[in-house]
């Protein structure tokens, strides 16, 4: 199967990364829509003549999430993500503990950095479309009333396919920063040592290398917190070691925030991910 090209977009809002996937076909879906991107995102997509079949997010928390209702709704496809951080589309202040407070809270890191941009902290929409993954069965299923907080001890599931018309990709459970985080693999075309970039100036190389869509699981050099509300410092360990170490070292590992690297560069010199000498 052909691989699917990337285009990236970077929300103002505490440098979210917003990834597109396209498949040959000019089927497409938007992954991890920040607060202050969703309007880029539907005019790339409608000057291009894409189809977009779905806003997909790495986890749940509202950095990533910002803008998934209001370009659901533009796009009239349903937002997709794992079923352990569902619950954060109801309450994405109070879910991110410190760093959230409440919508009206002005001494709020978060709601400092959405005034910082130009963005109501008050404007926040839930998705009305929601579709969650990684429960019994393997299938995606519709939200129909609001999600709870799972118990943090819920075990990673297996690893889940994903088809949005011509976007074919893996869902690969990663707890640790969230009880849901998931890392979205597949096949990507690009240029042999080029950044992932917007993908203005023309087509990319057809040079095909696997990708890793990691949220805030694996950042170059570092790695997601878990100290706020969801997170595990033990739970992360394990998909550490267990999720991330065990990739293709050729892995293009794009992350939600910072430079993209690779798996093979991540496990000589990350120190979360380089055993101690």
């Amino acid at each position: 199967m052909p691989g699917l090209r990337l285009l990236e977009l970077v929300a103002p809002v505490l440098g979210a990364r917003c990834v597109l996937l396209v498949a040959e076909d000019g089927s497409c879906v938007a992954v991890d829509v920040g607060a202050g991107v969703a309007d880029r995102v539907a005019r790339v997509v409608a000057d291009r003549g894409w189809t977009p079949q779905a806003v997909l997010a790495t986890h749940g928390h509202v950095d990533h999430t910002w803008g998934a209702g209001e370009l659901s709704r533009t796009w009239d496809v349903p937002v997709v993500l794992h079923a352990a951080d569902a619950y954060r589309l109801d309450d994405p202040f109070g879910t991110l503990g410190v760093l959230g407070h409440a919508a009206h809270a002005a001494d709020g890191p978060l709601a400092g950095a959405l005034r910082a941009a130009g963005v109501d902290p008050a404007d926040y929409r839930r998705p009305e479309r929601v579709e969650t993954f990684g429960t019994a069965g393997g299938v995606r299923s519709p939200v129909t009333a609001p999600a709870t907080a799972p118990d943090l001890a819920l075990a990673t599931a297996p690893d889940l396919a994903l088809a949005f018309g011509g976007v074919h990709l893996v869902a690969r459970h990663a707890p640790g920063h969230t009880q849901g985080s998931t890392l979205l693999l597949l096949d990507a075309l690009v240029g042999q040592g080029d950044r992932v970039n917007d993908g203005v100036g023309g087509d990319r190389s057809p040079t095909t290398v696997p990708v890793a869509l990691t949220g805030d699981v694996l950042f170059a050099g570092s790695v997601g917190r878990t100290d706020l509300p969801g997170g595990d410092g033990a739970t992360m360990a394990r998909t550490l070691r267990e999720v991330v170490a065990t990739l293709d070292p050729a892995t293009l590992v794009v992350p939600g925030h910072g430079p993209t690297s690779t798996v093979a560069a991540e496990l000589a010199t990350n120190p979360y991910l380089t055993p101690p000498r």
